[in-house]
């Protein structure tokens, strides 16, 4: 069960289970592992968040925090630190440590946290449940929020395009589904390798309002994502990016999430399992602290007036 036990002393144990005596009379510890992927600012948020919700319902909760590295000689004996003390469950923060604890302990809960896109790292099936012994709250904002928010930009959008990899694949056809659901037609095509992103550029901007992102390494490279973004402002095209970061670089928009509130999920599912609910009937969470975040320079130079009750509460303007 990963309790520790305390010794009880001046009081004679043979032959009785001695467990809850010692704890009702001493307390006893929650160990609750942590693995990290980095020390990040946004990892930081997360933890605070998640050891904030899981204390508000456990105070007795302890957190032996680890950080992975490269080195597989490094992360092994982590891993064997952590089975030295027999947690309760391991909550992980980002994707290189939640696959660290995938691989590693099948045998214990696992909780993610700071995850973009989980089925595609095999930790979920999909969205709407986990696999065995994981579950966790994701990085992801809602298809038909972001689409929404589209529409709140460019009234009318019949249109939107998005290009993507073998890599994000799999996210397009649900992608599509909510897209017919809003009356928007999603256009998507595929780019093989980076020197077909021109053409393929070209092709989607004769065909579409606008275009969406989506978090993909294989296409957002430093030099493919300042070639999309000078080419979409000097055709005139609304693009959203896929984070705050990509706004800052040129991008009109984008919706982001709040790390802390990411860790308060987190936490809440982990106080979920504690109370007795298995991961697997748990559902993953998708961010529900949305930021937005505009260019300024960009929507003037593409003629584009941001709405008033969006402007109103963006988190950040860049200029």
């Amino acid at each position: 069960m990963g309790y520790y036990l305390r010794k009880c002393t001046g009081i004679a144990l043979a032959g009785l289970i001695w467990i809850g005596l010692c704890s009702s009379a001493f307390g006893q510890k929650l160990e609750l592992v942590i693995l990290t992927s980095d020390t990040l600012t946004s990892t930081q948020r997360t933890l605070h968040g998640l050891q904030k919700a899981v204390r508000s319902e456990h105070p007795e909760a302890e957190f032996p925090t680890f950080q992975i590295s490269k080195n597989p000689f490094h992360n092994q004996e982590i891993v064997d630190s952590i089975r030295t003390l027999n947690p309760r469950l391991i909550l992980t923060v980002g994707s290189p440590a939640t696959s660290i604890a995938k691989e590693n302990f099948d045998d214990l809960p696992i909780v993610f946290s700071g995850v973009k896109y989980p089925s595609l790292s095999g930790f979920v099936d999909s969205t709407h449940g986990s696999i065995r012994n994981m579950t966790g709250a994701s990085l992801d904002i809602p298809t038909d929020i972001q689409f929404n928010c589209f529409r709140q930009i460019v009234p009318g959008i019949k249109r939107i395009g998005v290009l993507y990899t073998d890599n994000t694949a799999s996210l397009i056809p649900h992608a599509r589904i909510v897209a017919r659901s809003l009356n928007i037609e999603l256009i998507a095509l595929r780019v093989a390798s980076e020197k077909d992103l021109p053409e393929v550029l070209d092709s989607l901007s004769l065909l579409v309002d606008g275009i969406w992102s989506v978090a993909d390494h294989n296409l957002f490279g430093p030099r493919s994502t300042r070639y999309i973004l000078l080419n979409t402002v000097r055709k005139g095209i609304p693009f959203m990016g896929f984070s705050r970061h990509v706004v800052e670089s040129g991008a009109l928009f984008a919706l982001d999430f709040d790390y802390k509130a990411v860790g308060i999920q987190a936490g809440n599912i982990v106080n979920r399992i504690l109370a007795g609910e298995s991961p697997v009937d748990i559902e993953v969470t998708s961010a529900d602290v949305i930021w937005f975040h505009y260019n300024e320079n960009t929507a003037k130079r593409i003629n584009i007036e941001i709405p008033a009750e969006l402007a109103s509460v963006a988190k950040e303007v860049y200029r």
